[in-house]
């Protein structure tokens, strides 16, 4: 397979070849190594099908049994990626709160997990638990992003933000000076054809470099909503390469899911968690 392209394998078992564990069938039959083959496992790469269901496999040794199928999905850039350290906020038990970097990812595709926060909290949380992704946050953004840990819970945090019970604020910093009004200015351009409701606030305005550190409060989650309100309203965030002004792509994207506030699911108390100063978009 040649690292310039994106490769994949599908192999159907028969009974000739099921008594074969996983690493060695894929490595004999794609021309990778079986060192290759562990590691693409481990990154979340090769998948097993058994009747209708397909999981990631990253056991090279799981018992395999004839019209089984085995999927490689090998991408060498994908899978050299290094994922950035996650910072565990709070330990709920049945949930847990994290602070997710730039360049992380929320969920996996099919050709690797191993740079997203999910398999980041199942690798490292202790004692380890299972990692359902409830709510997400683009790779180029920051910030708090909660983690379920048991699919009660997860089902119930889930409906909070269905049923808009939880509060979102994000911090950014944008180009220009945004006006500063008595109360927050409220964005309604739709996004994608879809209603979308943003209210934005400056905090604070940074003359020498003419940026202002906004605080936004969404009250819908459209996909880039804040990043494009705030380029239509002619305030583009610092960093966004997609909808910026392409004057500050030097920099990552200064969006931050700055604080979550809701009612846990499990004890009923209201729970109010902030991103580490040191964290947040700064000047």
């Amino acid at each position: 397979m040649s690292e310039d392209h994106i490769e994949e394998f599908h192999l159907s078992l028969t009974d000739a070849n099921a008594h074969f564990d996983a690493a060695s069938l894929l490595a004999g039959n794609s021309g990778l190594s079986k060192s290759q083959i562990k590691t693409a496992m481990q990154k979340g790469a090769v998948w097993h099908t058994r009747g209708q269901k397909t999981q990631r496999l990253r056991r090279a040794k799981k018992s395999l049994k004839a019209g089984d199928e085995l999927h490689l999905y090998h991408n060498e850039k994908v899978l050299n990626q290094s994922p950035s350290p996650a910072l565990l906020i709070a330990d709920e038990g049945a949930y847990s709160i994290w602070f997710k970097p730039y360049g992380m990812y929320s969920q996996g595709s099919k050709w690797g997990d191993h740079c997203t926060i999910s398999r980041w909290v199942e690798m490292n949380l202790q004692p380890q638990r299972p990692a359902f992704v409830i709510h997400r946050l683009d790779r180029a953004a920051s910030g708090l992003i909660i983690i379920g840990h048991e699919r009660g819970t997860s089902a119930a945090l889930g409906r909070l933000f269905e049923q808009r019970e939880l509060s979102k604020i994000y911090r950014i910093i944008v180009e220009g000076e945004f006006p500063h009004y008595e109360t927050a200015l409220t964005i309604k351009h739709s996004v994608d054809g879809k209603t979308a409701c943003s209210h934005a606030r400056a905090l604070s305005f940074q003359t020498n470099v003419q940026q202002t550190l906004v605080e936004v409060k969404i009250d819908s989650g459209r996909k880039h909503q804040i990043r494009c309100h705030m380029a239509e309203e002619g305030f583009p965030v610092v960093g966004d390469r997609l909808h910026g002004s392409g004057k500050t792509l030097n920099v990552n994207l200064q969006l931050c899911a700055y604080e979550l506030m809701f009612n846990c699911p499990v004890s009923g108390e209201a729970k109010h968690f902030r991103t580490p100063a040191e964290l947040a978009p700064h000047f």
